[in-house]
Formats: C-alpha cells, structure tokens, sequence
C-alpha cells in the first residue's frame, strides 16, 4: 500500500509509505470503536487527519499489541507509523474496500482530507 501526502505547495504529492500494511486509519479525533485510542494525538479543529499505519506484523505479535490500542502505545511499537496531513492519497496494487465509520464507501484508489473550520457545532448551557 502506498499512502501519500498533498505536497504543502498543493502541486504534488510526496509518498509517505510505502510498506506492507495491515491497516491504515485516518482521524480526525483520538478515539474510535469501542474506545480504540488509534489517533491519540488528534484534534478535531487543527484542520489535519492523523494516519496511523500499521505494517506487516506477523499474526501473534498483532495480536499481543491490540491491546496497546485502547491506552494510545501502539504508536511506541516499530511497524506502526504516525503522521498528520491535510490530505492523502492511498494506492494499493489491487483494488481494496475502504471503510468510514463501519460502512463501506469505495474502493482504492481513494483521497482523503479534512476541511478546518467546515462544521459549526453550537452545544447547550
């Protein structure tokens, strides 16, 4: 899977990974799924989504490190990669599913990206 990043001058793109991967998350808020800290630096007005890879892991250690999910170490363990960028490119050799939020949306290639400051939330007293 190869994950790449809008260049800053928007002109291009820039590959940000490019490694067997498990799987790839995009956030724009630090938790998900039951409680999963898969993006713990995440801030939903800094206008970013944190990408958090995680690379080829044989099966019994991913299944040693899931539990590191639910208190945000994972992002301590080698063959997991995290970054932040306003928009990314995903590309994969054959076409895989994309998911948000548990529902099925396309499939890759695909391009995601945060618009700061695009939803008013107004909350009671």
């Amino acid at each position: 899977m190869k994950i790449l990043t809008a260049a800053e001058d928007s002109a291009g793109w820039a590959t940000r990974s490019d490694q067997p991967t498990i799987l790839a998350a995009f956030a724009n808020t630090p938790v998900y799924g039951g409680g999963m800290k898969i993006a713990p630096q995440a801030r939903m007005d800094d206008g970013l989504l944190d990408v958090c890879v995680v690379g080829g892991v044989n099966p019994f250690k991913l299944f040693c490190m899931f539990p590191t999910v639910y208190a945000g170490r994972h992002l301590k363990i080698r063959e997991v990669e995290y970054f932040q960028a306003g928009r990314v490119r995903v590309e994969t050799e054959h076409p895989l599913d994309v998911y948000a939020d548990g529902e099925f949306v396309c499939r890759t290639p695909v391009e995601v990206g945060v618009h700061r400051g695009g939803l008013k939330v107004v909350t009671g007293c």
